[in-house]
């Protein structure tokens, strides 16, 4: 015999009008200016619901950022046979965000919550080892001209180029021109 569930039940519709509310927030307002009680009450629900599911507003962010509603796709990595153009174009458009406030601290949110709570670093890393992420792509494109070699480590490419990226965010360091190719050539070995 099964008993019933005790507790609330996750409804959808609110989480859908959480995450919908955190990101027209953090577009309109930016982070630092993002607060739970403004979430809850733009989505129409108490703060307890929220902190019920989320434990902190980082964390909201970065279920954002799962969902796909921050940043319009901008991160998604494209697919047009050549992984050196694909993942330059890629690196271009995240270091063009990284220069942008509200991108500076959509990532280094993001950092911050998967620094604090184990579940979120493991969903984000989850993330970009999918199909449709650096690791997958990596993946697709061994043993293809001008690609990979064979045998190449997909994993540690990828995580070498998204750490990469990270400690950008957390230095703040200036981005150059031709920085994306400088460390595609570093990781991925000079172009032939």
């Amino acid at each position: 015999m099964t008993l019933p569930r005790s507790g609330p039940v996750r409804s959808e519709a609110a989480r859908q009008a959480i995450l919908d509310a955190a990101a027209g927030l953090l577009a309109e307002r930016g982070y630092d200016h993002l607060t739970m009680e403004g979430i809850a009450a733009t989505a129409g629900v108490g703060k307890q619901t929220i902190y019920r599911w989320w434990p902190s507003k980082g964390a909201v962010v970065a279920e954002c950022l799962l969902e796909g509603k921050l940043l319009d796709g901008r991160l998604q990595l494209p697919d047009t046979g050549d992984i050196r153009r694909d993942l330059t174009g890629w690196l271009g458009e995240i270091f063009t965000l990284l220069e942008s406030a509200q991108g500076e601290t959509i990532l280094r949110s993001l950092i911050a919550a998967a620094a604090e709570h184990a579940e979120i670093g493991r969903r984000l890393r989850d993330s970009l080892s999918g199909s449709e992420s650096v690791s997958g792509r990596l993946s697709r494109a061994i043993g293809t001209v001008p690609n990979l070699p064979e045998g190449a480590p997909v994993e540690q490419l990828a995580e070498a180029l998204i750490g990469a990226v990270l400690l950008r965010a957390l230095s703040r360091a200036p981005i150059e021109r031709g920085d994306a190719e400088r460390l595609l050539d570093a990781v991925l070995g000079a172009e032939r």
